[in-house]
């Protein structure tokens, strides 16, 4: 995602650095300005180039936090084949349509008492529920 992204704020390419593992709800930032955005890679299905309704994200605790407080990283979706291990497409969801569409991070229910991490609770990104206007496809691009 790195090599392929231009940062949304500063317009420069292969700026990005990916922050630490368990960073809260950023992974990566622009070295230039500053810019913080989420990544989220998930499995397409075999032969698809179209990402699931769905996908898996972090904890929700954070987010919910910054959700209340009106803050919203930028979204890169990064969507992978196996079957190819390949990277098919990348698509980015700026922040103000997230904002507009905050129904898009559904909170999953805490984790049993029995589980390791007992009562953690993550969330998952509807991204069905966001308007096809607010993706922008910058990989493969058409130029």
């Amino acid at each position: 995602m790195c090599k392929h992204a231009r940062c949304p704020r500063c317009n420069r390419i292969q700026v990005f650095k990916q922050l630490p593992r368990n960073f809260e709800c950023a992974d990566i930032i622009c070295k230039f300005c500053g810019f913080l955005g989420q990544v989220k890679a998930t499995r397409l299905a075999d032969g698809s180039d179209s990402f699931p309704d769905r996908i898996m994200s972090a904890a929700w605790n954070p987010q919910h936090q910054r959700i209340l407080a009106g803050i919203y990283n930028g979204l890169y979706l990064v969507g992978y084949r196996q079957d190819a291990r390949t990277l098919v497409r990348i698509d980015y969801v700026p922040p103000h349509i997230l904002e507009a569409v905050p129904e898009v991070f559904e909170p999953r229910n805490p984790l049993s008492k029995t589980a390791k991490r007992a009562g953690w609770r993550g969330f998952l990104l509807n991204i069905g529920k966001l308007p096809a206007v607010g993706f922008e496809q910058i990989f493969p691009t058409s130029l």
